[in-house]
């Protein structure tokens, strides 16, 4: 027998390999953050106290705000702590370091930091930004910004002239609290983009508490268990600029979650849209929608609320999409090392079953803590893989558990038929970092999905999808009429000449605190066509392409009908 004998520190690559890792891929991602100009760090303003938010942000979000036909690129960030932070004093981001960023992509694929002219900063409005959802609310034509923090939140209208105006105060819709991830979604089917607000702890500077060991250098953040829950919020959309606050009436207002990561897909095929909140250490909640404008919370019930050990875990980030490709959306949970990243797969009945070990998801995930994730097609071979941003959420982990690390590389696993196994796909699947939110879209529109990542305390990373595989796809991109504008909540389905089926929702909320571009698109091997693509909106309409060439987007208008 060989005997291996590992000396010095154990490296993050090293890690990987010794834990089944591909080595190499055929697709590459290339870190471009310093040729596209984007230069942004998360300033979480890190003190001795262990303010628990300091750990907690930020989001990124990937959004055509001008409708030049390119991504663009916004950043939540947090503000200025005081170390203590006296009781009472608001939060400070008039330092430039603290401002929330928006950054506008140039035709020749560099960015511009236009925060001030899009008055985008957060600096007159003093929170600390946590998450962004994104999406058209009052069906114009621009995608919106909605932005969640401790203190509160904002409600950005796009102007359509490169600006926003904080319609948050006229929307009725500053939740307040210390809220988290956020949606926008059409559960009545109305037209009309409503929007889910996260709420995680009921937490102030006040009631900050000492949490590790009192030897010096080893305080740590404290669990969640030492703080009470909050409901998460839901906004009803009026249709004249203002929503209102319908959480009680539709029954999501419980009072028992600790919500972190929120995702829609209609899981049993009513056509209506359903709501899965990831807990942080309670019961995560699976809201089923009645189709009355009101919820029935099932997540115990249908599998999905524990893991099959029955146990709750540190639920953060979180995607609902078909990964085995039968039709049906199955759910993807990230947490904390030594839990497993839970993979629920839908049985077609209204229940789940726990496949995190049978797919391979669960000895690929054990070692590492997951922030935001989305199940999307890297190397076009028509099966969704999945990407994760890591890090631990103690940056002290290391003194108590020095089998784990704080900074850890991203993972990225590849489905091969519904099975999960790691690769490197690039060298900064070799890097560690403190990652948080993940922002997911085609940057470059040759494509495939190119992914942004914020890092707490760190500068964020652009990744280039390289699609050295040279393998087919088509994209799809949504314009409702008698539905949201945006086409989110439409159900696709893309059927390839070889007989390989998939299926995807419109959506932007997905992953951790962050919104991914809307655009659909799927791998197709090496099919030169789709030879179907069938839209199901949310009114109800049926649109069918045929034998639509590989390699383009295809704009869907709903019909008038």
């Amino acid at each position: 027998m060989m005997r291996i004998v590992l000396r010095g520190m154990i490296t993050p690559l090293l890690v990987l390999l010794l834990m089944g890792a591909t080595s190499t891929s055929e697709v590459q991602f290339v870190d471009v953050t310093q040729q596209s100009k984007v230069d942004f760090k998360q300033e979480n303003s890190a003190t001795s106290n262990k303010y628990l938010i300091e750990t907690m942000g930020g989001g990124v979000a990937l959004l055509d705000y001008d409708n030049d036909g390119r991504l663009d690129i916004f950043f939540t960030n947090g503000g200025q702590i005081d170390d203590p932070m006296p009781d009472g004093k608001t939060l400070d981001k008039s330092d430039k370091r603290f401002w929330n960023r928006l950054y506008h992509q140039n035709a020749d694929a560099k960015f511009t930091d236009v925060t001030e002219r899009a008055g985008l900063s957060g600096m007159p409005q003093g929170f600390y930004s946590m998450g962004v959802a994104v999406g058209d609310y009052d069906n114009d034509g621009f995608e919106d910004i909605y932005v969640t923090g401790f203190g509160g939140n904002i409600l950005y209208h796009n102007n359509g002239n490169g600006t926003f105006t904080d319609m948050t105060k006229k929307a009725g819709v500053s939740a307040g609290g210390w809220s988290a991830s956020a949606g926008f979604f059409d559960y009545d089917n109305d037209g009309k983009l409503d929007l889910f607000v996260t709420r995680y702890l009921d937490w102030n500077f006040k009631t900050n508490r000492y949490c590790g060991e009192k030897r010096p250098g080893y305080r740590a953040y404290c669990h969640p268990d030492n703080y009470d829950s909050m409901t998460d919020v839901l906004y009803h959309n009026n249709g004249d600029g203002t929503f209102t606050d319908v959480s009680g009436k539709a029954g999501i207002a419980n009072p028992h979650g600790k919500g972190l990561g929120v995702a829609f897909a209609d899981y049993d095929g009513d056509g209506y849209t359903d709501i899965f909140v990831a807990n942080d250490s309670v019961q995560c909640f699976l809201y089923h929608n009645n189709g009355k404008g009101t919820f029935t919370e099932v997540g115990l019930l249908a599998g999905v609320g524990y893991n099959e050990d029955g146990k709750t875990f540190a639920g953060m980030g979180v995607d609902f999409s078909d990964y085995d490709n039968d039709g049906l959306p199955d759910l993807v949970i990230t947490d904390l090392s030594n839990e497993r990243y839970l993979l629920f797969h839908n049985n077609g009945d209204g229940s789940f079953r726990d496949a995190t070990n049978q797919s391979g998801m669960g000895s690929a995930t054990l070692s590492f803590s997951g922030w935001s994730t989305h199940f999307f097609d890297f190397d076009s071979d028509g099966w969704k893989d999945l990407f994760v941003a890591q890090s631990h959420v103690m940056d002290t982990i290391e003194k108590t558990s020095p089998n784990l690390r704080y900074l850890e590389p991203p993972l990225l696993l590849r489905n091969q038929s519904g099975h999960f196994g790691r690769v490197l796909a690039g060298e900064v699947f070799q890097r560690a970092w403190a990652g948080r939110g993940a922002a997911f879209g085609d940057l470059d529109n040759d494509g495939d999905v190119d992914i942004v990542v914020s890092n707490v305390g760190q500068k964020a990373y652009v990744l280039r999808n390289e699609g050295g595989n040279g393998k087919n796809w088509v994209g799809i991109e949504t314009v409702g009429s008698r539905s949201n504008r945006d086409g989110i909540g439409a159900r696709i389905k893309v059927v390839s000449p070889s007989g390989l089926t998939q299926f995807y929702t419109v959506n932007t909320a997905v992953g951790y605190l962050s919104a991914s571009d809307k655009r659909v698109i799927a791998g197709l091997g090496d099919d030169p066509t789709a030879k179907l693509i069938e839209i199901r909106w949310p009114s109800g309409i049926v649109q069918k392409f045929e034998n639509v060439k590989a390699r383009q987007f295809l704009k869907a208008v709903e019909p008038a009908q």
